[in-house]
C-alpha cells in the first residue's frame, strides 16, 4: 500500500478525537481528503500530493510549535507558522510554482476546516503565493495543466460545478479545442467515444482524439449535472441550466492560476497552445497537429516550432557548461 494511503487510513483509525476530546490533526487531514475524493472526485495523483502536503504540515507544526496540531492548537496557528513551513520546504529545493501549489493546497484544507469545524483560516489568508518569474508567453506544462483544472474545480462549492470546470479545462488541453468550440458542444456528441467531431472556424468540422482522462472527467460531470441532456441542449451548462459562458470558465481558470502562482499567460487558450507544443515535443508532425487544431494554413501551426525551440534553448542555457558566462 502506498505511504500516502497508509497515512490517510491511519488518521481515520485514530479517530476524530484526542484524549482531550479534540479533533486530531490526523482526523482533520483524513476528513479533508475524504471530501476531496468523494465530493470533488479529484484524481489519485492530486490526492497523493495533497496527502503529502498535509502530512508534512502536521509534522512541521509538531516540531515547530512543540505540540501536535489538533482542533485546539489550530486556533493558535499564525501566518508566521505557514511562512515558516513554506520556507522550510523551499530550503529543500521546492521551486516557486511548486511552493505556490503547496500553499493552494493548504488554503483548500483550511477552507474545508472552517466550513466543517468552524476552525479559523486566518493563518493562510495573509500569506502571499511566491512570485513566478515572468518572461515570454509559454505553454502550460502537463503537470500544471492538470493542476489548474483541478484547482478550478476546487474553487466551486457545488460538486457538479467543480466537475464541470475540471472537465471543460481538461478538454481544452487534452484535445486542443478553442474555448468557443468546447462551449458550443451539445449533448448530441454523447455517448463519448475515442474521437469527437468538433465544429471550428468557418463551420469546418474536424475530428479530435479524446483521452481516457478527458472522457472520465466529462463522465463525472454528466453524472453529477442536475440538468437534462437533450441532443440539442448544451453539453456544458451554467449554474441556472443555460449554456456555460466562456467568461465564466475564464474566471474560473483565472482564480486557479492565481492560487497556483502561474503567470497571467496561463489562460484557457494557453491550454490549446500547450496541447500543440507538447505534441510537437513528443514527435508529432506539423501536418497532423494542423489537422487536430483545425488550422486552415500550415503557417499558423508553424508557430509551435518556435515555442519548442525556445524551450530547448532554455534547457541548453540551464544545463550546458559552455552556456554559462562568468
Amino acid at each position: 500500500m502506498a505511504a500516502w494511503r497508509r497515512s490517510w487510513r491511519t488518521g481515520r483509525r485514530r479517530g476524530r478525537a484526542s484524549g482531550d476530546g479534540l479533533v486530531t490533526g490526523e482526523a482533520l487531514l483524513a476528513g479533508w481528503l475524504d471530501s476531496l475524493r468523494d465530493e470533488r472526485r479529484l484524481s489519485v495523483h492530486t490526492l497523493r500530493a495533497y496527502a503529502d502536503t498535509g502530512r508534512r504540515f502536521l509534522d512541521f507544526v509538531a516540531h515547530h510549535r512543540g505540540v501536535p496540531l489538533d482542533e485546539g492548537s489550530w486556533h493558535d496557528l499564525t501566518s508566521a507558522d505557514v511562512r515558516a513551513f513554506l520556507s522550510a520546504r523551499r530550503g529543500e529545493g521546492l521551486r516557486n510554482v511548486s511552493a505556490a501549489r503547496l500553499l493552494s493546497a493548504l488554503r483548500t484544507w483550511f477552507a474545508w476546516a472552517e466550513r466543517r469545524h468552524g476552525l479559523p483560516a486566518v493563518a493562510v489568508a495573509g500569506v502571499r503565493a511566491p512570485k513566478v518569474p515572468r518572461g515570454l508567453p509559454r505553454p502550460v506544462s502537463p503537470a500544471d495543466a492538470r493542476a489548474v483544472a483541478d484547482a478550478a474545480g476546487e474553487a466551486q462549492d457545488e460538486p457538479w460545478l467543480a466537475a464541470r470546470d475540471t472537465a471543460a479545462l481538461l478538454l481544452l488541453y487534452g484535445a486542443g479545442l478553442r474555448i468557443g468550440e468546447a462551449m458550443g458542444l451539445t449533448a448530441a456528441v454523447l455517448p463519448l467515444g475515442e474521437t469527437l467531431a468538433v465544429t471550428g472556424k468557418r463551420g469546418k468540422v474536424r475530428m479530435v482524439v479524446l483521452l481516457p482522462v478527458v472522457r472520465d472527467a466529462i463522465a463525472d460531470y454528466l453524472r453529477l449535472c442536475p440538468w437534462p441532456m437533450g441532443r440539442d441542449l448544451p453539453l456544458f451548462r451554467g449554474a441556472k441550466g443555460g449554456a456555460l459562458q466562456a467568461d465564466v470558465l475564464r474566471r474560473s481558470m483565472r482564480g486557479a492560476r492565481v492560487a497556483l502562482g502561474l503567470p497571467d499567460s496561463a489562460t484557457p487558450h494557453a491550454l490549446r497552445h500547450s496541447f500543440a507544443t507538447h505534441l510537437l515535443a513528443r514527435g508529432a508532425d506539423l501536418r497532423s497537429i494542423q489537422e487536430l487544431l483545425g488550422h486552415a494554413s500550415l503557417r499558423s501551426t508553424q508557430i509551435y516550432t518556435a515555442v519548442d525551440a525556445a524551450h530547448l534553448l532554455d534547457v541548453y542555457r540551464g544545463s550546458h557548461p559552455k552556456a554559462q558566462r562568468g
